[in-house]
């Protein structure tokens, strides 16, 4: 087999397992620094055993290499691939056999660790009809967050990307995760954001705020008539390399009835740190009339398949499938996302 795709489909598995970066980023590195080299070159190091002699490249890639290269399937990828066939939770199968999508997905252009490219693959792989590109609006410049210009530049790379993947029946969404501000607005000009079939309005700042003043923010932004999923509302951790934090503040009631009036989806974020929303808020909002959709916040290309956890979420929450609006057609999505502006 080809020896980027092995080193690329194990560092999948490795993400998905949510093993240590370092060792997802021996796989990766190695990749990229092969799919670099001239035509040629990689079975000709393999052969004279000068492989190991490139910068990255150790005895276990070393190994991958070689054995993609002579024919085998290495053992290395086989074994991650049995231990792949279990699901990460158990439960959720049903509802996330009809997901058409996942509407919130970092790159490297903000602070994923893979190119849009390596994102796309992994979710084709994963039978997506589409896959919404969210990188991080500029407020959140940790995170290497986009102005409008690199946003500009970004649209165009989505252009490109489905246009060299028309036939592929899939479709990338142009999107951003924006910061909800302060004073309840989006950081990111109206005339970027009516650019953009997603938008996802998450708080990623002040999380310890007052509950009314965390309430009016949050409702701002959900009013925002471009606004279309609430991400991770209660921003909490429950694990990882992180730590904890605690839930923010807010009158659930309130903000989960703006959803419902605004028709905005609440995010079940499936990334297993951060849980979020927690079952009684999921109740709640169910109750409140709302729309759901069931997000992975994949920083990797393994991290696409963390749907699992949220489904299974869901399908405990008792969330009837046809409020979750990412098992919609690509038609009837974008009207919906449309819809407002």
């Amino acid at each position: 087999m080809d020896p980027v795709e092995a080193l690329s489909e194990i560092g999948f598995w490795l993400e998905r397992s949510r093993a240590e970066t370092h060792r997802v980023q021996a796989y990766r590195n190695v990749a990229w620094l092969l799919a670099e080299l001239p035509e040629g070159e990689v079975v000709r190091r393999v052969a004279d055993g000068t492989l190991s002699d490139l910068p990255g490249v150790g005895p276990k890639t070393a190994g991958v290499v070689a054995a993609a290269v002579g024919g085998a399937v290495p053992e290395y990828l086989a074994e991650l691939r049995e231990r792949g066939r279990a699901p990460l939770e158990p439960g959720g199968e049903a509802l996330l056999e009809v997901l058409r999508g996942d509407l919130h997905a970092h790159s490297n252009w903000s602070d994923g660790g893979s190119p849009i490219e390596e994102m796309v693959d992994a979710a084709q792989t994963l039978g997506h009809e589409y896959l919404a590109l969210t990188d991080h609006s500029p407020r959140l410049t940790v995170a290497h967050g986009l102005s409008a210009e690199r946003l500009t530049q970004q649209l165009e790379v989505v252009d490109s990307v489905n246009a060299a993947r028309a036939g592929d029946d899939f479709r990338l969404l142009a999107g951003i995760e924006v910061d909800i501000l302060e004073d309840g607005g989006l950081d990111q000009t109206p005339q970027m954001l009516d650019r953009l079939d997603v938008v996802v309005a998450s708080v990623h700042s002040k999380l310890r705020a007052d509950s009314d003043t965390m309430t009016l923010r949050m409702v701002g932004g959900i009013s925002n008539p471009h606004t279309n999923v609430l991400g991770h509302c209660t921003g909490r951790l429950v694990e990882g390399s992180r730590g904890i934090r605690p839930e923010s503040q807010f009158d659930a009631e309130v903000v989960f009835a703006a959803c419902a009036q605004f028709d905005v989806a609440v995010e079940i974020n499936s990334r297993p740190e951060r849980r979020d929303p927690p079952s009684r808020l999921i109740a709640l909002a169910l109750e409140s009339g709302c729309l759901f959709s069931i997000d992975t916040d994949a920083h990797a290309p393994g991290q696409l398949a963390f749907q699992e956890y949220g489904c299974a979420r869901a399908v405990a929450s008792g969330v009837p499938v046809d409020r979750v609006v990412n098992t919609w057609p690509l038609d009837r999505l974008l009207e919906w996302t449309s819809a407002k502006r």
